[in-house]
């Protein structure tokens, strides 16, 4: 009879280790899940710091020289200096 509970506790604990592995804390499954959330916030991460790369060398631009405010200001605003002609060119 003392021959036969080892081996049923071993099994007991093998049986709970398994089931940790699958359905509790730390499981492959969440395992998995946490791994796709992660990737996902690095690509989010790489294109919010390509953005602010971005910002960063418009800001540069900016203070650096009136170029790149005049380019904006024709772009956006319309700009015109004196004794230029404005012509628009649509398309049909």
């Amino acid at each position: 009879m003392g021959s036969r509970v080892v081996p049923v506790i071993l099994l007991a604990l093998l049986a709970m280790l398994h089931a940790q592995l699958w359905l509790g804390r730390g499981s492959v499954p969440q395992v998995n899940q946490l791994q796709q959330k992660l990737e996902q916030q690095k690509a989010n991460n790489a294109k919010a710091q390509l953005a602010n790369e971005r910002l960063a060398a418009e800001v540069r631009d900016l203070k650096e020289g009136l170029e790149m405010v005049e380019e904006r200001a024709r772009m956006e605003l319309g700009m015109v200096k004196p004794n230029e002609i404005f012509v628009h060119v649509s398309k049909k």
